[in-house]
């Protein structure tokens, strides 16, 4: 469904949409309790910033109504799948198992990577991060675990199904066959995750040998069983939404795909469901929380309403103000720049959240789902990979990454700030990167 365009883009509709991303990087930094409190109204700000001068023109409903098409058409579908997911995945408790030594917590982020593409990044987070930091209660330095847990389970993990990543699931919403993902990502993710899989490991003997001895194992044990029937109940939801598709359906003068209307209110009853049939028990020894999809549900609104000037900018082309940086995405003969369109998604969609950029140069590459050989295909599969492996470069990259990161903090590991943070992500992340780039996309 494609947004409704702005007239006349200008760099200055971006303002709201720059200023929110600063506020997601600079406030938690400078001022982290009014940002916790407050985060709210600052996005409800940034949107009013964007559709209040439009007010006096196309009056209150129709400045409001792009606001409608792209909560209706992006958002709801969006926040349903990671609420059902969320929800679901923190009612299943894991406890025993392994105590952490380098091999068992390298085979548990392997595993997680795994996990992902079936159970969804989030839902995979969800699961596997509370046993992984119990697991190394008894380490001292525990933030490259963390690292590692958002590179590998919160992000990569997510490459091979639209369930994965949440860019993933909007390309399968623009019509991206659903196992397109697999085909053509499984080799690029083998690349990257080995050598991040490795360096882990070093790293974690290193911090193994300074702490003390791992606790013996313990029989591992699952409880949550009716948990991962909903998670199987949402994967079905989201295949039966390229086997059923009944026409559109008109929401408050918005149209909606009959499909993403009934499987969003579906997600978000699983979802109910499963935060109600949840025992309370389970959750407290999760030491579940609200409060990280709470923030995603607060952000994302304003994300998807600011991003669309941008979009807009994008499909105005080289015409447009963002001339420079679209050229950017071709080669000198005209013809499109595969690793441009790696890098560029890539970079842009690690300081931006990679849904909504993933959506921007999948729109500016003007791909048609329905035609996927040669040169689009080759563009896809780098937009892709790179918005889905760029994804933990900071916080905001990726919408798990800010619910790993409260739940890492609540267990009492320091976490860095956004800077920080990004100074040792880059480090791990590069290398592997740019082998993944001159693998594929050279």
């Amino acid at each position: 469904m494609q947004p409704v365009p702005l007239p006349a883009p200008t760099l200055v509709e971006a303002v709201p949409f720059i200023g929110l991303l600063g506020s997601i990087a600079l406030f938690p930094i400078v001022a982290p309790r009014f940002w916790h409190r407050h985060l709210g109204a600052i996005a409800l700000f940034w949107s009013l910033v964007l559709l209040a001068p439009m007010v006096p023109h196309d009056g209150v409903s129709g400045a409001f109504a792009e606001a409608w098409h792209a909560l209706l058409g992006e958002y709801l579908p969006f926040i349903s799948l990671l609420f059902a997911l969320y929800a679901g995945a923190g009612g299943i408790l894991i406890r025993g198992g392994p105590g952490g030594t380098p091999l068992t917590n390298t085979l548990w982020l392997a595993g997680g990577t795994l996990l992902a593409s079936a159970i969804g990044t989030t839902g995979a987070a969800m699961v596997l991060i509370r046993p992984l930091l119990r697991a190394n209660a008894h380490r001292t330095r525990k933030f490259h675990l963390v690292l590692f847990f958002i590179l590998l389970v919160g992000n990569a993990g997510g490459m091979l199904s639209p369930l994965g990543d949440p860019p993933l699931y909007l390309g399968f919403l623009e019509g991206v066959p659903f196992f397109w993902p697999f085909r053509h990502l499984l080799a690029p993710l083998l690349v990257f995750s080995t050598p991040l899989l490795g360096a882990f490991w070093l790293i974690d003997r290193r911090s193994a040998a300074e702490a003390p001895a791992a606790p013996p194992a313990r029989p591992l044990r699952l409880r949550g069983w009716s948990n991962l029937a909903l998670i199987g109940m949402v994967v079905v939801g989201v295949l039966a939404q390229s086997a059923w598709q009944p026409g559109a359906v008109v929401l408050l003068g918005q149209p909606i795909a009959g499909e993403k209307l009934v499987t969003s209110l579906a997600f978000l009853a699983l979802g109910g469901l499963a935060a109600l049939t949840t025992p309370r028990a389970v959750y407290e020894a999760n030491l579940f929380e609200w409060e990280p999809i709470a923030e995603v549900a607060k952000l994302f609104p304003a994300i998807f309403i600011t991003i669309l000037p941008v979009l807009a900018l994008i499909a105005a082309g080289t015409t447009g103000p963002l001339a420079p940086l679209i050229t950017l995405t071709a080669r000198a003969d005209g013809t499109p720049s595969v690793p441009a369109y790696f890098w560029l998604t890539g970079i842009v969609g690690g300081f931006l959240d990679n849904a909504p950029t993933y959506l921007l140069f999948f729109r500016q590459a003007g791909i048609d789902a329905a035609r996927l050989d040669g040169a689009p295909g080759d563009i896809l599969r780098a937009i892709s990979a790179a918005s889905v492996l760029f994804g933990g470069l900071t916080y905001i990259g990726n919408a798990p990454n800010m619910m790993i990161r409260a739940i890492a903090a609540h267990r009492g590991v320091r976490m860095p700030g956004f800077f920080g943070y990004l100074a040792r992500a880059g480090l791990a992340l590069v290398p592997a990167l740019a082998l993944v780039s001159m693998v594929f996309f050279g």
